[in-house]
């Protein structure tokens, strides 16, 4: 399935546009904030074969997709406006919505849209730690230099980047939360604080006593900026209001301007770095309590946070820290947690002997080192259940050795990349990354080990998904008998396996159970009696529903959406009512080839799950009508 295809479902089922109040993403999901949850299709979208998981929380309806969800979310944009303007009209679900719930959808949209960059300038700096502790480079070097300011430039000017994105949630001009920012770091300015403060006189404006340090400015920090450019949401509405309309093309921004770069420096800032310091202050006070206890709750409960939304709550805490200190040491605790249930879905990997299961499993383990783990926690772990608590006990084994070594990190990011992260990169000691890389080890080993022995893996596996079994020999045509169907090609070709083909959406069975095959003639037929549930406007896929409920979709090579539509001719309609043997769609082969397209064409029965045997022939040559495949209820 095409991701437009999948951002055109995902928009439909939660309400259509005119029930999305935003939406932004993170790694894997996509977080929307609608105006009535209740008319989101939360079945529909968690049947929905593009689609891993729905989860609400936080006042957002989390759509989770996986990793290529960038690219379903840049689909989604094309298919309108989702930032709009602000009203007054407060809706029945924001009346609803608790201030937790209010806060975390303000910090998350906030922090997602640049989480990706942040995770990988992070990582850059912690190889460059790793660098300079075994000494391959030198710090004095043009070459160091170069990469640590491509790796310290976001940190540095963090009140730049959350100017842009806090507007944009605020719904406030970017562009002058973007310049007030720049006011906040303003080069000039320091240095004329820092004079004055060696001189040992008094900042002032307009006479009133500006507490600005130079020493620590604004450069890195999360909270001033955020409260300034919300209180610039108020203060341009106002503008807007008292400035004559032939003048606003620069008036609003000249008044906007001239009231909230001095606010920001006389009160703005000041509280927002008094806040940012009494969150770090309150956070080191609960580990310094029991650093064990605080390694444990934060490794072992990582993913249930992470599951509702609430770990946005702990983002700036962990910006804040690097900000203030240069270092924090939440991030190798959570970290336990995130590769534990890799090493959960690593055993599942091992254990199981559902060919679907293990693939999703594969796949997972591997993006969960490096700090991806929505798909394994909803399409592996959490379904299963045992898995994903035996994930959580490693994460708190593994935490709490990490809180108890006092293992901290000079950098933001989230996976086995980062561990150069947690070498001083004052003295180049390497004995904190070991102790964490040990106690990472343990926390994957023990999910790992536990989930292969107790998890019960292949008892669930086989309750919850369909079982493949060796090919029918009969020849039949269509049948309905004790409710099994029989569906006969409806191509000329060679069938191929389904692992075979090069989708991993198709290959992996997560559209469905069925089989492929590469055609010799381009004329796709009905295999079965039934009706044309969908029909793409590009002509290059088509979906039937039998009368027994079995649902097909046929798929006519690999990314022909591409084509328009060129190529490919229609001869039914979506809604009619076909029968076996009745030409639906011709293609040219030849073209699509020209084109750089493959022409392999997966038949699947998307609603697998329903049905207790999908048995698929072997790989051989087909003609049009012999048997493919059967459903077994």
């Amino acid at each position: 399935m095409s991701n437009k295809q999948l951002a055109v479902d995902v928009l439909k089922a939660v309400g259509g546009q005119e029930n999305v109040k935003s939406v932004v993403h993170c790694a894997t999901r996509l977080r929307f904030r609608l105006n009535d949850e209740s008319k989101a299709n939360t079945e529909k979208l968690n049947q929905h074969p593009g689609v891993i998981k729905v989860v609400q929380s936080g006042g957002q309806y989390q759509v989770v997709i996986g990793s290529h969800v960038s690219d379903v979310f840049e689909e989604l944009q094309g298919l309108g406006n989702f930032g709009g303007d602000t009203t007054n009209e407060t809706t029945e679900s924001d009346e609803k919505e608790t201030f937790v719930g209010k806060a975390i959808d303000i910090i998350s949209s906030i922090f997602t849209p640049f989480l990706g960059v942040l995770a990988g300038s992070g990582v850059l700096k912690g190889i460059l730690n790793l660098c300079l502790a075994v000494g391959w480079l030198d710090a004095q070097s043009g070459t160091y230099q170069l990469l640590n300011a491509a790796s310290d430039g976001i940190f540095y000017f963090m009140p730049m980047v959350l100017a842009i994105t806090a507007a944009r949630k605020f719904k406030t001009n970017e562009y002058l939360a973007l310049v007030l920012a720049m006011a906040m770091l303003y080069p000039g300015f320091v240095e004329y604080a820092a004079g004055i403060e060696a001189a040992e006189g008094s900042l002032t404006f307009l006479g009133l006593p500006v507490i600005f340090k130079s020493a620590i400015g604004y450069k890195s920090t999360v909270i001033p900026i955020i409260l300034a450019v919300w209180i610039q949401s108020y203060v341009e509405k106002f503008a807007k209001k008292v400035v004559p309309r032939v003048l606003r093309t620069f008036g609003v921004s000249l008044l906007t301007l001239l009231i909230m770069v001095p606010l920001t420096y006389l009160i703005v800032g000041p509280i927002g770095l008094v806040v940012g310091q009494f969150i770090g202050a309150a956070f080191k006070e609960i580990y310094s309590t029991s650093d064990i206890l605080a390694g444990a709750v934060l490794g072992g409960f990582w993913q249930v946070l992470v599951m509702f939304g609430m770990h946005w709550g702990l983002v700036p805490v962990t910006l804040q820290n690097l900000a203030t200190t240069g270092m924090d040491n939440m991030i190798p605790m959570s970290l336990a947690g995130v590769l534990a249930q890799a090493g959960a879905a690593f055993g599942v990997f091992l254990k199981t002997r559902d060919k679907n299961l293990k693939g999703i499993a594969g796949s997972g383990a591997l993006a969960g080192l490096f700090g991806i783990t929505e798909p394994i926690v909803y399409g592996v772990t959490l379904p299963l259940k045992r898995p994903f608590i035996f994930a959580c006990i490693g994460g708190a084994i593994g935490g709490a050795i990490v809180g108890a070594n006092g293992v901290i990190s000079y950098s933001f990011g989230q996976s086995m990349l980062t561990l150069p992260s947690f070498i001083n990169k004052e003295t180049g000691d390497t004995s904190k990354m070991v102790i964490a890389a040990i106690a990472y080890v343990i926390a994957i080993a023990f999910a790992a080990i536990m989930t292969y022995f107790f998890g019960n893996v292949n008892k669930k596996a086989e309750a919850a998904t369909e079982t493949v079994t060796e090919a029918v020999k009969e020849e039949t045509a269509v049948a309905n008998v004790s409710g099994n169907e029989t569906f006969v090609s409806p191509l000329k070709g060679q069938v191929i396996a389904l692992g075979d083909v090069e989708d991993a959406v198709f290959s992996s069975g997560a559209m469905g159970q069925g089989v492929a095959i590469e055609p010799t003639e381009g004329k796709l037929l009905a295999p079965v009696d039934g009706e044309i549930a969908l029909l793409f406007p590009t002509g290059h896929a088509i979906g039937m529903k039998t009368t027994d409920g079995a649902e097909i979709l046929m798929h006519i090579g690999m990314d022909t959406v591409e084509l328009n539509g060129e190529g490919f001719t229609a001869h039914v309609a979506q809604g009619d009512q076909v029968k076996a043997g009745q030409l639906l769609i011709e293609f040219d082969i030849d073209f699509i080839k020209s084109k750089g397209k493959p022409t392999v064409t997966p038949i699947v029965v998307t609603n697998s799950a329903e049905y207790h045997n999908v048995t698929v022939i072997e790989p051989k040559a087909i003609e049009v009508g012999e048997e493919l495949f059967t459903v077994e209820k």
